[in-house]
């Protein structure tokens, strides 16, 4: 098959289908011959800063001189972002090669879309030889397809409500799925701070007789005076400071991730990978996650590859693009829009997926838009911009928009902006993805 063809092929995969299980992962790789044993992981879990995490760290070992392969979904825009060795994305011909491969090996077995990307992502890691690979969970843990690994390192993030008809509908429950992850033995960084969580991840530590280093306990990341932050390691880490940290996002939690990559870090130390204090700090403020948290400003005729549109001329436009599609992670960027950002209007473009909570994110953001612009992301479980709008507050009384294309809608959010109002697009990062193409382009090369 060409490239062509194997995204044809992954479509038919139904790309929102989820089937929890490693059966079929386990079978596979014992038919590849376990492409996975040669390879060095750092397993990655959590609800929300998985990626944050894995780019923080690919980002501080790749100066510090390592070949880090990362592994992420979902992706913006191309199925090819999934899969990075260092800054080079996965190619078309070795994508469509070892995607042929796992069709023949498969025969007339099916694996799902997520088990699928997986599989070719190790086969590719095996063949390019990281010294390191970053494993980002796709959902949950217990189950996932890349819980087949024995990582030098697990990661929990912090663990929040999402997904419930698949892990379960208590903060126990989910935190219990997340913490499947968790191996005999192998040390755990975990960010997961609500009592009921962090109680959960203490328990499984104790029974696998993992090592648990926790936010808040063993280390910490509390402000400087400056704006700028501290990681603090208590005992375990012999009291060990780095200060003088910058975020590279205006998120007001990437700090707490990037903390959580700097303990993942003086972690594999034991395993020979090790960075000094000026290497973390250069990495921390450089770490680019697209879509999250991203904010950049454009002259409209630039991005839209026309002369004049509607006679703005050059207008600039101001952008933060966040793929926000829970209630934690919108409860986020509420705050970091209040905290962090200044405008005069904020014009908001959101999509969203209709198994989403809706009610509660919309009462988060809508409140913070002077106009609101409701649109239709890709995908079978997309709302529709109708369907979002009937959520909205009874008493919510700013202007709003609903515009069946995505493509539509920043049209008209860029034609109201002032250079003065910032336009934030997020709810979903299948919104984001499609958005960033029309404002960036492709973040990978064909």
């Amino acid at each position: 098959m060409n490239y062509s063809e194997v995204i044809a092929h992954l479509d038919q995969l139904q790309m929102h289908k989820i089937k929890l299980g490693l059966d079929a992962m386990r079978s596979f790789l014992e038919k590849v011959g376990r492409p996975e044993n040669s390879l060095k992981f750092v397993h990655v879990a959590g609800t929300n800063g998985k990626g944050s995490v894995c780019a923080a760290l690919s980002e501080i070992l790749g100066r510090a001189g390592y070949n880090v392969g990362v592994y992420t979904s979902p992706h913006l825009s191309s199925v090819r972002e999934r899969f990075r060795i260092g800054d080079r994305y996965i190619t078309e011909e070795e994508f469509a090669r070892l995607a042929t491969k796992i069709c023949r090996v498969l025969g007339r077995d099916q694996i799902t879309y997520f088990e699928f990307t997986t599989a070719l992502g190790l086969l590719w890691f095996a063949e390019s030889g990281p010294d390191l690979v970053l494993l980002e969970t796709g959902l949950g843990g217990r189950l996932d397809a890349t819980n087949i690994v024995t990582p030098l390192v697990s990661v929990i993030t912090s663990i929040s409500m999402d997904h419930e008809a698949y892990l379960g509908d208590t903060m126990t429950a989910v935190a219990g799925e997340k913490a499947g992850i968790i191996k005999e033995g192998v040390v755990v960084i975990s960010g997961a701070t609500a009592p009921e969580a962090a109680a959960v991840i203490g328990r499984v530590c104790r029974e696998k007789n993992a090592e648990l280093f926790s936010l808040r306990m063993e280390f910490d990341c509390p402000d400087e005076d400056d704006g700028r932050w501290r990681w603090v390691g208590g005992d375990s880490f012999d009291g060990l400071i780095f200060s003088d940290l910058e975020c590279a996002h205006p998120s007001l939690v990437h700090k707490e991730n990037d903390a959580l990559a700097v303990a993942a870090l003086l972690q594999l130390g034991s395993h020979g990978f090790t960075a000094d204090s000026d290497t973390i700090r250069q990495g921390l403020a450089s770490v680019k996650w697209p879509g999250r948290m991203e904010y950049f400003e454009q002259p409209l005729q630039q991005q839209t590859g026309r002369e004049n549109i509607a006679g703005t001329g050059a207008k600039l436009c101001r952008y933060l693009l966040d793929g926000a599609h829970n209630l934690e992670g919108v409860v986020n960027l509420a705050k970091t829009l209040e905290s962090r950002f200044s405008y005069e209007r904020l014009i908001c473009v959101w999509g969203a997926m209709i198994d989403k909570d809706l009610t509660g994110t919309l009462a988060m953001i809508a409140p913070l838009a002077d106009v609101l612009i409701l649109t239709q992301p890709d995908g079978e479980r997309s709302a529709t911009a109708d369907q979002i709008c009937s959520f909205l507050p009874e008493n919510y009384s700013s202007t709003v928009h609903c515009v069946a294309r995505g493509r539509d809608a920043l049209a008209l959010a860029q034609n109201m902006a002032g250079e003065k109002d910032l336009i934030v697009i997020g709810g979903s990062l299948y919104l984001v993805g499609a958005m960033r193409v029309l404002l960036l382009g492709d973040l990978v090369d064909a």
